[in-house]
């Protein structure tokens, strides 16, 4: 009789320690899909997209393989300021190869969740800076040599675009892909009345830009006609790559061919 109170006792004993051990897997399991959905809080896909803006990258490849309608331009981004709210500021500017030091437009971008109400993961702006001059290449400048996050967010000037983007769905090229909203913004270079952008992410950091202005009538008068910029982290230079036809400024009969290809700066 003592001997079925132990097994009895035992039974219990080892009922009691399984039970605490599902509670226990249970209890794991749930903070690890906590922990899981906390890597992708619209924070992340904020920080995601900001870092994989960030960087030097070219067009090289797409000039190389349509040198009729693309230039081997430079887009060179960095972090330059942190606002409040978590908001990151990036400094942005794009030069032709063989002159970096002469960028011919330079912006600030916000990168920030998209609020609430969108159905979109990020909100990527694009600002004017009030002192283009004191920023160029300033992502190439030491720290204690350009603006500081205070200046930078003081030079914050006129508010240009916003693109809503969204992660793409599975079997696609991109990670991140979006567009102005219907009717662009506001624009009057060239005879625009107004402009869209479309911006797309894709894998191993290659971004790809579109921007485009029309007139009152939709008629297109600066911007790509065949298709968006692709820009592509910067490879290992080499000698031979300083000689490429691709990489010295456009002659002066091509400045027009530019000028309907990019907003230049004045």
């Amino acid at each position: 009789m003592g001997t079925g109170d132990s097994d009895s006792e035992s039974n219990g004993w080892n009922r009691a320690r399984g039970l605490a051990l599902k509670t226990l897997l249970l209890i794991g399991g749930a903070l690890l899909v906590k922990r899981l959905r906390k890597s992708t809080t619209r924070w992340d896909h904020a920080h995601f997209v900001s870092n994989s803006l960030t960087g030097e990258k070219y067009s090289k490849e797409q000039a190389s393989r349509d040198p009729d309608n693309y230039f081997n331009i430079r887009m060179l981004t960095c972090p330059a300021a942190e606002l409040v709210d978590g908001s990151k500021v990036l400094y942005f500017e794009q030069a032709f190869w063989r002159t970096p030091q002469k960028p011919f437009r330079q912006r600030l971008f916000m990168v920030k969740p998209c609020p609430k109400e969108l159905k979109c993961d990020v909100e990527l702006s694009t600002y004017a800076i009030r002192d283009m001059e004191e920023y160029k290449n300033f992502c190439d400048r030491p720290r204690d040599q350009r603006p500081q996050p205070e200046e930078v967010i003081g030079d914050i000037a006129e508010h240009l675009t916003t693109v809503h983007l969204k992660r793409c769905p599975r079997g696609k090229r991109c990670l991140y892909e979006g567009s102005t909203p219907p009717g662009g913004f506001p624009n009057s270079w060239n005879g625009a009345t107004y402009c869209t952008s479309e911006l797309a992410i894709l894998k191993n950091n290659e971004i790809h830009t579109w921007d485009r202005g029309y007139d009152d009538g939709g008629n297109q008068v600066w911007g790509q006609k065949e298709g968006p910029y692709e820009f592509k982290p910067a490879p290992t230079s080499s000698f031979n790559d300083m000689f490429s036809p691709l990489n010295f400024p456009p002659p002066p009969s091509m400045e027009r061919r530019i000028e309907g290809s990019f907003v230049l700066q004045e």
